[in-house]
C-alpha cells in the first residue's frame, strides 16, 4: 500500500479513489481491441469536434503572437507541429495508462503571454525560457505540490473559473446565430432537432448533426475561402537553439508555470472530476513539464492539461468510455501534426460563425455542468467573485485574468465565508 495520504477529489464521496498513485482508482490498461470497442460513434464524434475547436481557435492565437515576434512561416509550421504531433503522443500514452481521459494541448493564455514578450524578446531568449519553464513545472509535479495545490482550492470557485472561461462558447454561439443565420441557425436546429430523439441522439450525437449541418450550409452559401492550402501540405520541424538570458525567464517563466499549472490544469482537472472522474494530478504536472521541454527545441509553446478539450471528450457518452475519446484525439491530433499547414488553412478558410456554433453548441453541456457545481452552495460569493473576475479578463502582472479569479474567489472566501466550503 501506498504512504502516501488519501487525498479526495473535491465534492468526491468518502472512500472515493484520489486518483494519484492509488491502484483501485485505475483499471487495467486496455488492450488495442478494447479501446476500438469503446470508441463508438459518440466518443469519436467527440474526439473529432476537441480536434477542430483546437486547431481554429486555438491555432488562430498561435498564429497571432507569431506576427507580433516576426516569425517565418518555417517556424510557424514547426510551433504548429510540436503542438499537436507531440502532444497528440502524450495524450496517447497518458489515456491508455491511466485509462482516464488525459488530452495535452498547449496553455492558451501562455501563447498570448509569449506573444506580448516576443515584440522585445528575441525567438531564441522565448525558446530558452521555454526550458527553464519545463524544468520548475517538472520540479514541481515531481514534488507533488501541484496535487496540493489542486486539493487545497475549493471546487465551487475552480468550475467558478471553468465557467467563466466557457463562458465565450455560449456567448459565441448566440452571436453566430444573430449574425449569420445562413450557417449558424441549421447547426443549432440540427442539433435541437437529433438531441430531442433519444434512440437517434444514441446511434447520431447532436454535436456531429450540428457539424454536418453547417458543412452543407457553409458549401451551400460558397462560405470556404479559396487558397486554403497555400501554406503547403506537410509539416517540417525546425529544431532551434534556446538562448538563457535573465530577462527573458524572469519575464516568462512564472507567468508561463502558472498558466499551465493553475489556469490550464486546473480547468482540465476540474472538468474532469466534474464528471466522476480522478485525474493524477501530479503525473499530469510532471508530464507537461516533461513534454514542455521536448517541444520547447522546435519552438512549442508549454504542453498543457487542456480544460476546453478535456471538456468537449467527456461532454456526453458513457464515463468509462471517456478515454477511447481521448486516445482518438490524440490520434488525430498526430495526422494535424503531421499535416498541419492543410489542416489549419482548411479550418481557418470556413466561416468564423460556423467555428463559433460548432465550439458553443458542444460546450452547452460543460458550461451547464460548471455553473452547477459553481454555484450549488450556500457560500457563492467566492465563486461569484472568481466568475466575475475571470469573465472581466484583465489581466495583471502578466498573468492571465482565471488566475486572479481564483485568488480574489479565495480571499472573499476566507474573509466573508468563514465555513469550509465542499
Amino acid at each position: 500500500m501506498s504512504n502516501s495520504p488519501d487525498v479526495r477529489a473535491p465534492g468526491s464521496p468518502a472512500g472515493a479513489p484520489s486518483g494519484e498513485n492509488d491502484p483501485v482508482a485505475r483499471p487495467g490498461r486496455p488492450s488495442p481491441r478494447q479501446v476500438l470497442a469503446d470508441l463508438g460513434p459518440r466518443e469519436f464524434a467527440n474526439a473529432l469536434i476537441a480536434l477542430i475547436f483546437s486547431a481554429t481557435g486555438p491555432v488562430a492565437v498561435i498564429l497571432t503572437a507569431g506576427a507580433q515576434g516576426g516569425l517565418s512561416p518555417a517556424q510557424l509550421s514547426s510551433w504548429i507541429f510540436g503542438v499537436f504531433f507531440a502532444n497528440g503522443l502524450l495524450t496517447i500514452l497518458m489515456s491508455w495508462v491511466y485509462r482516464t481521459p488525459l488530452a495535452f494541448f498547449w496553455t492558451i493564455p501562455g501563447t498570448v503571454i509569449v506573444g506580448n514578450s516576443l515584440g522585445h524578446l528575441g525567438w531564441s531568449e522565448v525558446l530558452g525560457a521555454y526550458v527553464v519553464t519545463g524544468l520548475l513545472i517538472v520540479a514541481v509535479g515531481l514534488l507533488g505540490l501541484a496535487r496540493r495545490l489542486m486539493d487545497w482550492i475549493p471546487m465551487p470557485i475552480i468550475m467558478a473559473m471553468v465557467a467563466g472561461v466557457f463562458l465565450q462558447f455560449g456567448l459565441g454561439l448566440i452571436d453566430a446565430v444573430w449574425t449569420s443565420l445562413a450557417v449558424a441557425l441549421p447547426m443549432a436546429m440540427a442539433f435541437v432537432v437529433v438531441g430531442a430523439v433519444p434512440r437517434l441522439a444514441r446511434a447520431f450525437p447532436p454535436i456531429l448533426a450540428a457539424m454536418v449541418a453547417g458543412i452543407v450550409a457553409v458549401v451551400l452559401t460558397g462560405g470556404l475561402s479559396r487558397g486554403v492550402l497555400d501554406g503547403g501540405l506537410v509539416a517540417a520541424p525546425v529544431f532551434q537553439a534556446p538562448e538563457f538570458t535573465l530577462r527573458a525567464i524572469t519575464e516568462l517563466v512564472v507567468p508561463l508555470a502558472i498558466t499551465v499549472l493553475v489556469v490550464q490544469n486546473g480547468q482540465g482537472i476540474a472538468v474532469l472530476r466534474a464528471r466522476g472522474h480522478y485525474p493524477p494530478v501530479s503525473a499530469c504536472a510532471t508530464a507537461s513539464g516533461v513534454w514542455s521541454l521536448l517541444v520547447a527545441s522546435i519552438g512549442a509553446v508549454s504542453t498543457c492539461l487542456t480544460g476546453p478539450t478535456n471538456a468537449l471528450l467527456v461532454s456526453t457518452g458513457e464515463r468509462e468510455r471517456h478515454y477511447a475519446a481521448a486516445i482518438a484525439n490524440g490520434a488525430l491530433a498526430l495526422v494535424v501534426g503531421i499535416l498541419s499547414p492543410a489542416f489549419v488553412g482548411l479550418i481557418l478558410g470556413t466561416p468564423a460563425a460556423f467555428i463559433a456554433a460548432l465550439g458553443g453548441l458542444a460546450m452547452l453541456a460543460p458550461l451547464q455542468a460548471a455553473f452547477v457545481t459553481a454555484f450549488r452552495t450556500d457560500r457563492a460569493l467566492g465563486p461569484l467573485v472568481c466568475f466575475l473576475v475571470t469573465v472581466a479578463d484583465v489581466s495583471l502582472m502578466g498573468i492571465s485574468a482565471p488566475f486572479w479569479g481564483i485568488v480574489l474567489g479565495m480571499l472573499v472566501t476566507a474573509l466573508l465565508e468563514r465555513r469550509s466550503m465542499s
